[in-house]
């Protein structure tokens, strides 16, 4: 597809992406009050709650990404990303509504099916864009996903003042009005005679990545992309407890440091990446970018001030750069109809270390801050480093000869 064709439905695609991401940030700082409104709990029990419904969305992303992928090889990105997120905004609605915990339960795992629309969006620039333009293409996905994330949590803390249901009202809208502007702008990128049967024993995690074993650098690339964001779940389960704990930040500056590392993440993959692709090629872009990752965790482990944490956003944030670049060698390694399938098992992979990393994270982080033993709170940013360390150690073993 020349280039005049693909970057319209790449602009939507995107556009689709980040009103996603902004829906879920926008409903982040509201939901322990939320919480306990609900069920009538105190602060302690809401925030256990809470993560109880992090668990929820995780689990189910996990479970139901290879799904939505596989459904969107079958009958087309178009109306699965469009079903998925008509559903997301109406199950927004229902947790605006919601009069009880067992209805935000439920409105959580809902959200966590829907989220794998993900998959298909992806799948999009696989389908469209050439392969020489597809690391850049990525790239601007996770930017505008990551541009969401930074915005949506702050337009939700300041809609939360007003109201604790006010966050989901908006978040409806905004998935409803993607919805709306994907039907009339976005092109259907698989046509049928790409499209392949749907095999419900493919539709699943376990299934795509027994699919995935059969293509070795695929299957190499979603262990790389396992231990990766495994370790990057320490930042993702600690980061305000750890910051207030050492340097005593305030919630504001917790934000702000938040902010600062998304607003880097959107440089890298929505400005940087394609430039240095082009230049450099993918696997060295993917090889060389993870190793920055390791200073930038030594940095965190053993940070005296908040400049020391900023330069290790800085330094760190040069790993975005590796995720656009290996989703573009992926999809050389895989055929036209199968695509959604990658995708959704990426998806689902990525969705596994949400699950098991805040648990993890967060109790070696009780373990070497309570009162007894050694204290060294940044004790989860050295297992960090271990665990990126068979990321990088995998990901070179597999891409030396691409």
């Amino acid at each position: 597809m020349k280039e005049q064709q693909y970057r319209p439905i790449l602009a939507i695609v995107a556009l689709i992406v980040f009103v996603d991401m902004v829906g879920i940030g926008l409903i982040l700082p509201v939901m322990p009050q939320l919480v306990g409104e609900v069920a009538g709990t105190s602060i302690s029990t809401s925030a256990e709650i809470g993560g109880m419904l992090l668990f929820a969305y995780a689990v189910m992303q996990f479970l139901f990404a290879s799904f939505i992928g596989g459904l969107s090889d079958r009958y087309g990105r178009r109306p699965v990303l469009l079903i998925t997120l008509t559903a997301l905004g109406l199950d927004y609605v229902i947790m605006a509504l919601a009069p009880t915990l067992t209805w935000l339960v439920a409105g959580r795992a809902i959200s966590g099916v829907m989220g794998a629309s993900w998959a298909a969006a992806n799948s999009c620039v696989a389908d469209a864009v050439p392969v020489p333009k597809r690391g850049a293409a990525f790239g601007l996905l996770g930017g505008a996903g990551a541009a969401g994330f930074v915005l949506g949590p702050a337009i939700g803390g300041v809609a939360g003042e007003w109201s604790t249901r006010l966050p989901f009202v908006i978040a409806a809208t905004l998935a409803l009005s993607g919805a709306v502007a994907g039907y009339f702008l976005l092109k259907e990128t698989l046509p049928p005679e790409r499209r392949r049967r749907f095999s419900a024993g493919r539709a699943n995690p376990f299934g795509t990545l027994l699919q995935a074993a059969k293509t070795p650098f695929v299957f190499s690339s979603l262990v790389t992309i396992f231990f990766m964001q495994l370790s990057a779940q320490a930042q993702m389960s600690i980061w305000a407890y750890w910051g207030e704990l050492t340097f005593g930040w305030t919630p504001l500056v917790s934000g702000s440091t938040i902010a600062f590392y998304g607003v880097m993440i959107v440089i890298m993959q929505a400005l940087i990446v394609g430039r240095m692709i082009e230049r450099f090629g993918a696997a060295a872009v993917a090889r060389w970018s993870l190793l920055l990752g390791l200073p930038s965790y030594a940095l965190l482990a053993t940070a005296t001030s908040t400049g020391m944490v900023l330069l290790a956003i800085v330094v760190g944030s040069f790993t975005g750069l590796t995720f656009p670049a290996m989703q573009s060698l992926m999809t050389q390694k895989i055929s036209e109809d199968s695509q959604g399938e990658l995708q959704g098992g990426i998806a689902s992979v990525i969705g596994l270390t949400a699950i098991i990393g805040p648990l993890m994270m967060t109790q070696i982080f009780g373990h070497f801050t309570d009162q007894t033993g050694l204290f060294l709170p940044g004790a989860p940013y050295l297992l960090s480093m271990i665990l990126l360390t068979i990321a990088i150690l995998t990901l070179w073993r597999a891409y030396r000869t691409n």
